[in-house]
């Protein structure tokens, strides 16, 4: 999830879906510069930078600052919760708050898929951005799919659900489901489930619902719990969440 109430001025960023990868979403964005505040969402990104190149965005705790200069340009590829590990290899645990060059995780083959991306982007449309959903569809492919109890997981805790209940549902005692958490979402349950009821409360919010309804239908405990949730995750109050964007 992408916000501006970090101070981006100006820029462009659009999203559509990603055809062949169940429940991603591609997106890209051309900078106005300054700050943009990405907010925890339990996903991980394949990404491509101007400036940096191809990038693997690990599962943040708490909002990532990424600083732009005018007209840089990115374009992401962003896996549904738990998804991650099976396409790029590596528990997302090892991936967490932080952004790693693919090749650092995939060694000479990243230099493939970036001779890929750099030969579609003199096309035109959105052809670079295919070729972040090949690369993921078939890596996904290869290692026979997600792990199902991410999706199972991350769903439930999306719609409210306790841990305690989830974890009964897929099979697991709360150690176990914390261990497997860990692995697919690179933090515990408890952790995905705020960030997750976060996102259903922001959603509510802009949906036009004043935050004291937003915090009774998300499960918080009044207005002030569902402040001091946001504030802690995203760094700033609901109230500068919800402002428009700088133009």
């Amino acid at each position: 999830m992408i916000d501006g109430a970090g101070g981006r001025v100006g820029g462009v960023y659009r999203e559509w879906g990603a055809a062949g990868v169940p429940g991603a979403v591609l997106w890209g964005s051309v900078s106005g510069g300054g700050e943009t505040r990405v907010l925890p969402d339990g996903c991980l990104d394949l990404l491509w930078s101007s400036r940096s190149g191809l990038l693997v965005a690990g599962p943040d705790r708490t909002a990532h600052l990424s600083r732009s200069a005018p007209g840089d340009q990115w374009i992401g590829l962003r896996l549904p919760p738990g998804t991650g590990p099976a396409v790029f290899g590596v528990p997302a645990e090892e991936l967490r708050d932080r952004r790693v060059p693919l090749a650092d995780l995939w060694g000479r083959a990243a230099a493939e898929v970036t001779e890929r991306v750099e030969a579609a982007l003199a096309a035109p449309g959105d052809e670079a951005a295919g070729v972040l959903t090949w690369v993921a569809r078939d890596r996904l492919r290869a290692a026979g799919g997600p792990d199902p109890v991410g999706a199972h997981v991350a769903a439930r805790l999306a719609a409210g659900a306790t841990v305690a209940a989830t974890a009964a549902e897929v099979g697991l005692g709360a150690r176990a489901l914390h261990r497997r958490s860990l692995t697919l979402f690179g933090y515990g349950p408890k952790t995905l489930a705020r960030i997750l009821r976060m996102r259903r409360a922001l959603d509510l919010a802009r949906a036009g619902a004043p935050l004291a309804e937003v915090a009774a239908r998300s499960g918080y405990a009044d207005q002030a719990h569902l402040t001091r949730e946001v504030r802690e995750l995203a760094g700033v109050p609901p109230s500068r969440l919800l402002a428009p964007a700088t133009a």
